[in-house]
């Protein structure tokens, strides 16, 4: 029986999974693959990225900085956060001047 979960296409703006459409464009256009495909293995990609964030990370990351701009929109929250400072696993401190976080719920409406 075939999964019929959706998954968010966040990941797709990532570095690999830009390279990863760039690559499917590629084949798209050399007719090596059908568009159909193509959609499939993003689907895919999808799937996997977000099943393996969830069951292999165990890192903590705390953060802390100024909010400069937020809204909640289709149950997605987007922060943007200015002279942001991330310590991961209590030890190592990274400085970023802005960052954009995307949140959103992993459960769909209905899911208990």
């Amino acid at each position: 029986m075939a999964d019929s979960t959706k998954y968010y296409e966040l990941y797709r703006r990532s570095s690999i999974g830009g390279t990863l459409a760039d690559t499917l464009d590629n084949l798209i256009t050399e007719r090596r693959i059908e568009p159909q495909l193509a959609m499939k293995v993003l689907a895919n990609f999808d799937k996997a990225v977000a099943e393996v964030l969830a069951e292999k990370v165990k890192a903590r990351l705390t953060f802390k900085g100024h909010l400069d701009t937020y809204r909640f929109c289709d149950e997605v929250w987007t922060f943007i956060i200015k002279d942001i400072n991330f310590k991961l696993d209590n030890t190592t401190t990274i400085h970023a001047d802005r960052v954009k976080i995307v949140s959103c719920n992993t459960k769909r409406p209905g899911e208990t």
